[in-house]
Formats: C-alpha cells, structure tokens, sequence
C-alpha cells in the first residue's frame, strides 16, 4: 500500500507541474522554483512533514521535497547553532543531493555528445 501511496502522491505532483506548463505563460524556471518554495512554505507552516510520513518516496524526491529537506536543515541548525543556522542549514541538509547533481552532470556532459548546429 505504501508503494500505491507513493506513487499517487508523487504523481500528482508531477501532475501540477505538467499543468502549469502545458495552461500558463511559467517558464520551467519558474515552476522548478515555486515547487521548492513551495516546498519550504508547506514545511514552515507544518503540513509537509505529514504528508513525506504518509508519501514517502512520494513526497521526499520531487522538487518540493528538497524544498521541505531544506527547511528541516535550517530549523535543526537554528536549534544548534543559533542565527548562524540560518545560512549553514540549508546547504548542509541538502549537501549530497546537490553533490550528486554536480557530479551526476559532470558524467552525464562527458559521456553526451553534443549536437552541432
């Protein structure tokens, strides 16, 4: 059942952001950031942790998930560390997803052959 879960979640919210690209003048940009804000503003006001409980993967991989992920790190190192929290937490909670996007990039720019034009 937790896979079903899951899976509806997650797909939903690829739903919203197929929407908003397909009916409104948002470019990707835009729609990859609100969804991280989004992601933030859902987990300072305490409904996103519930639903990354009840989605799991469904919740926690898509762009709002980083978002919450974010979140979480900057309220734990203003817990910790005080205001100082405020600019280390983000980057620290978030450290090996960003690292394994540069990286995974990185891999994916030498093995790729570009077109010419």
């Amino acid at each position: 059942m937790q896979f079903l879960w899951a899976f509806l979640v997650g797909g939903a919210l690829c739903l919203i952001g197929q929407v908003l690209i397909d009916r409104t003048a948002l470019t990707p940009a835009r729609i990859l950031t609100g969804f991280v804000v989004a992601g933030v503003a859902l987990s300072a006001v305490g409904l996103y942790e519930p639903l990354a409980e009840f989605a799991g993967a469904g919740a926690s991989v898509p762009l709002s998930g980083f978002g919450h992920l974010m979140a979480q790190g900057v309220r734990d190192a203003v817990d910790k560390d005080g205001a100082v929290g405020i600019l280390t937490g983000a980057l620290t909670a978030s450290a090996a997803g960003i690292g394994a996007a540069v990286v995974l990039s990185l891999i994916a720019g030498l093995l790729s052959k570009p077109k010419e034009k």
